[in-house]
């Protein structure tokens, strides 16, 4: 009897890792639906990547590597046993690009799998939330198979790929903060009309003038330390020009026929992003390979000139601790988690994201026979989210994580070294451009097309 409940329970958990999301967190969380979890758990995925990558351009990674004896080609030997594994490739950016070239074409697969799935009822739809354990050996066969890619012009290609990919993404991130900051100040404003209207009408006012007040003291620091009177140019036409489209948007945002089409507009919205613009324009003056106009944080710490702090003439070595990369995995951490949670009720952003809005159907708590708690399928009438989208957005992700992790540098197969570009520069002002003139749209549209529902 006892050998009999250990095969039940034995064939339970073999079930769990290839049925549905459900069994796989049903002992630990709450009951939740099942559209939620899948997205977290393929967002877990993304996460797990990363780290694998982190880890890997540590530096002193290939140093430790090459003490295993018997392991690195030219590191400690074994008598009788050759080295056969090449250090160069699976540390440093090497490695980071070949990990995050994996995950691409892992959530390629399941974007194209996934078009046009429009239930929990299309057999598709069991795909994308059952088989976990099946999903991550194909990740992990994947990832294998990209670290045996030959050098050749593998790096170069795949940078152009990651320059387009981390356009695109940046551009996901805006639109997510734009949802994020029309859910937050509707909140706030329903709890006003609620409860204590001045305490959190305080609270609206108090955060606005914060974001502002951090975007303009970034501005006077941008002019500080990445202009000289003399020279770049460049840094000098976008800082004025991001602080000029900014402006804009924060005065549209409050004229009285946009408060009437889009109550839900506000400044609280565009303080939100003009401090995201203010931050993507710093990322891009960070990228600029002329360092009398794009100092070290080092040397601004230090007070060391930039000329002794990193020499023009050598190329770059890859830091990914520096404070733009840092800024940049946080904000990247924040829109992967909202993304997989994120349940929106504005209709332009659902358009822009994708989003099944109004589809799916809410369920309550399900409980199981074990008296184990269960996801809830709450797709059977329609998916929440586009699947195949989903999965796009995690390509993207990836490809931004690696430009992110090797500092948007160029890779230079020929020196081993990774070097700063213009094209970089260009690709993120060009982004906050865009970015700018879409949260315009949201604004605007309502006024320019009043007979549509934009609520």
């Amino acid at each position: 009897i006892h050998l009999q409940f250990q095969l039940k329970e034995l064939f339970k958990e073999a079930s769990c890792l290839c049925g549905s999301a459900p069994c796989l967190l049903c002992g630990c969380c709450p009951s939740s639906n099942n559209s939620t979890v899948t997205r977290l758990l393929f967002s877990f995925f993304l996460l797990l990547g990363t780290l694998v990558s982190v880890i890997m351009i540590l530096p002193g990674m290939e140093t430790q590597l090459r003490k295993i004896p018997g392991f690195c080609q030219g590191g400690t030997t074994i008598p009788g046993i050759e080295n056969h594994v090449n250090c160069d490739v699976i540390v440093g950016y090497k490695s980071v690009y070949r990990m995050c070239f994996a995950m691409a074409c892992f959530f390629f697969l399941f974007s194209a799998i996934m078009i046009r799935v429009k239930s929990s009822k299309d057999p598709r739809a069991a795909i994308q939330n059952g088989f976990w354990f099946f999903k991550f050996l194909i990740l992990v066969g994947i990832t294998v198979g990209a670290f045996f890619i030959p050098d050749g012009t593998f790096h170069d290609v795949w940078f152009y790929f990651g320059i387009v990919g981390s356009f695109m993404f940046i551009l996901i991130q805006l639109i997510l903060l734009i949802d994020f900051a029309h859910s937050w100040n509707e909140v706030w404003v329903r709890n006003a009309e609620e409860g204590n209207s001045k305490c959190w009408f305080s609270g609206l006012l108090f955060f606005t003038i914060l974001h502002y007040a951090l975007a303009f003291a970034a501005v006077v620091l941008f002019y500080l330390y990445y202009t000289k009177p003399d020279n770049c140019a460049e840094h000098k036409f976008f800082i004025s020009f991001n602080l000029i489209l900014c402006v804009i948007i924060s005065v549209v945002s409050i004229l009285p026929k946009v408060q009437d089409a889009s109550p839900q507009s506000g400044l609280l919205q565009s303080s939100i992003i003009t401090m995201y613009t203010m931050y993507v324009t710093w990322s891009a003056m960070t990228n600029n390979p002329n360092r009398e106009c794009n100092p070290s944080l080092l040397s601004l710490v230090s007070n060391i000139s930039t000329t002794e702090a990193m020499p023009t003439s050598s190329p770059g070595m890859v830091q990914w601790w520096d404070a733009q990369g840092i800024v940049g995995l946080v904000i990247f951490l924040f829109c992967t988690f909202y993304a997989s949670i994120r349940s929106s009720s504005n209709a332009q952003v659902n358009r822009l994201m994708q989003t099944e809005e109004g589809k799916g159907t809410v369920g309550g708590e399900e409980v199981g026979e074990d008296g184990l708690r269960r996801v809830v399928d709450n797709e059977e009438d329609g998916v929440t989210y586009n699947y195949s989208f989903f999965h796009f957005h995690l390509l993207l992700a990836s490809l931004y994580i690696m430009m992110t992790l090797t500092n948007w540098y160029k890779p230079d197969t020929t020196t081993q070294a990774m070097q700063s570009t213009m094209p970089a520069v260009w690709v993120k002002i060009s982004s906050s451009w865009l970015g700018l003139g879409l949260y315009l749209w949201t604004l605007v549209a309502p006024v320019i097309f009043p007979n549509r529902d934009f609520n």
